[in-house]
């Protein structure tokens, strides 16, 4: 064995073994003979293929996964339907007839999987039968006819009571190191706002302080596949339990530093979840959190965020309400219907209107023409009202984009750099349509989510305040 060998086989030894360690997953499932069946582990926001193969005429199959695939997955077969399992350090043995049919599967090795299926059977009978204890809890303390039956309502409180006792004491017995103990309560959280919001409103803040107590920085969230649901679910009871819109603001600033406050030193963690958070309350048209989180993470010296991110946050700190909006020329194409050739504007500062909207689209923007083409309808009323409005095109072809503005009675260009036009990054546009109102001195008055709302301000604050 020569020098090179030796330093490879000295370097192997090195290695630690579990590096090399894997587990597998076996079944036999007759009716499956023939198909294609595939292990999905979660990573983050997605899902990956661990591992696949075709089942054997016998039904028989097996797969393989390694530590750094553990948390929780599922099998699929070529229906697509799903059985999940713990990918634990252990192997699993199965048999059954149909993966969507776990009243079917029996786990025969495997005894993370066994309590998983154990406690995935009765949770929803738990679940039903205190729901229905529930509803005659109301029944028994609101109405008339039945609240002077105290006895009644004390027993029913006592099975509640025991209800959620047994629950928690399934979990508590549960080895402390395995992956189940942590999962549970985690999925249980998850699954319990629509209820909670709905039927069960004095659970709502408890319910929310244990959103805040979740540790994002923990690896285990983040194989589980539940950290979609744990920031939607979060932000969504958030939005519909509060009082007001304001009250719902206040309240998501507390939950945005909690969720970011751990994920200071772990910058891979920070990009995801900052990305994946700003992107929700964008949806949600929440632009006053949106805000919030963008100006957060900016100021923090010790945060690390990706460019394509602090592209996207830095729009709320040089764009926000308050502040002057960038001059720019009117290069390349520009039309200027309304104008003669000698007080045609050459760029933003010429324009002498009160109020001037500025909106960022293009022609193979999904939402632009619709948006676009209600501007255009309502152009006219706001010009009444001293109001402009430049169409600055993200388009990169000539003729698509005169053939889009050739309708528009308002001020259109384009210098057909797309995303790298000297305009649109000095504005940071990140996305499509984008609108901003500014005054006569550029300073940013609005940034309207959408025409209507943009179109309800002039009308409030313009035509109404004027009368």
């Amino acid at each position: 064995m020569n020098f090179k060998n030796n330093l490879q086989f000295l370097l192997l030894l090195l290695i630690p073994v579990c590096a090399f360690a894997q587990h597998s997953i076996s079944g036999r499932f007759p009716p499956l003979a023939g198909q294609q069946v595939k292990l999905v582990g979660f990573q983050d926001f997605g899902i990956y293929t661990i591992d696949s193969t075709q089942v054997s005429k016998e039904g028989e199959f097996s797969l393989r996964f390694a530590e750094k695939d553990m948390g929780m997955g599922y099998l699929a077969s070529t229906d697509n339907k799903a059985y999940f399992v713990v990918l634990h350090k252990e192997d699993i043995q199965l048999k059954g007839n149909s993966l969507s049919a776990p009243e079917s599967i029996t786990i025969l090795s495997g005894k993370e999987n066994q309590l998983f299926a154990k406690y995935a059977s009765e949770k929803p009978r738990r679940e039903q039968a205190f729901s229905a204890w529930d509803y005659l809890s109301n029944i028994y303390s609101e109405d008339p006819l039945f609240n002077s039956h105290k006895l009644l309502q004390q027993i029913i409180k006592s099975e509640k009571q025991r209800i959620k006792a047994e629950d928690s004491s399934a979990i508590a017995a549960m080895d402390k190191k395995s992956y189940l103990s942590w999962y549970l309560p985690k999925r249980a959280l998850v699954s319990s706002v629509s209820i909670v919001a709905q039927y069960r409103t004095e659970e709502i803040p408890a319910t929310i302080k244990a959103f805040r107590e979740l540790d994002y920085s923990d690896d285990r969230l983040y194989k589980s596949g539940l950290l979609r649901e744990a920031i939607e679910n979060h932000i969504w009871l958030l939005e519909n339990s509060a009082s007001s819109l304001d009250a719902a603001y206040k309240e998501m600033y507390i939950s945005i530093d909690s969720i970011l406050d751990n994920l200071t030193d772990e910058p891979k963690k920070l990009n995801k979840i900052t990305g994946f958070l700003f992107k929700l309350l964008e949806k949600h048209s929440l632009f006053k959190a949106s805000e919030y989180l963008a100006l957060k993470v900016l100021n923090q010296d010790n945060c690390t965020i990706n460019e394509d991110i602090a592209s996207q946050l830095e729009s709320y700190r040089a764009m926000k309400i308050g502040n002057t909006a960038p001059d720019f020329e009117f290069k390349k194409d520009v039309f200027s219907p309304g104008y003669g050739p000698v007080n045609s504007p050459e760029k933003l500062s010429d324009i002498k209107s009160n109020y001037t909207v500025v909106i960022f689209g293009s022609s193979w923007c999904p939402a632009c023409p619709k948006e676009l083409i209600q501007i255009n309808t309502l152009f006219q009323k706001w010009k009444k009202q001293d109001v402009e409005v430049v169409f600055v095109s993200l388009d990169d072809d000539t003729e698509k984009f005169k053939n889009f503005v050739k309708p528009f009675s308002f001020i259109s260009m384009s210098d057909y750099q797309k995303w790298d036009s000297p305009v649109v990054k000095s504005y940071h546009v990140f996305g499509t349509p984008t609108l901003f109102l500014l005054d006569n001195k550029r300073k940013i008055v609005l940034r309207p989510t959408s025409t209507e709302q943009l179109d309800s301000w002039i009308e409030w604050y313009l035509i109404q305040g004027n009368k």
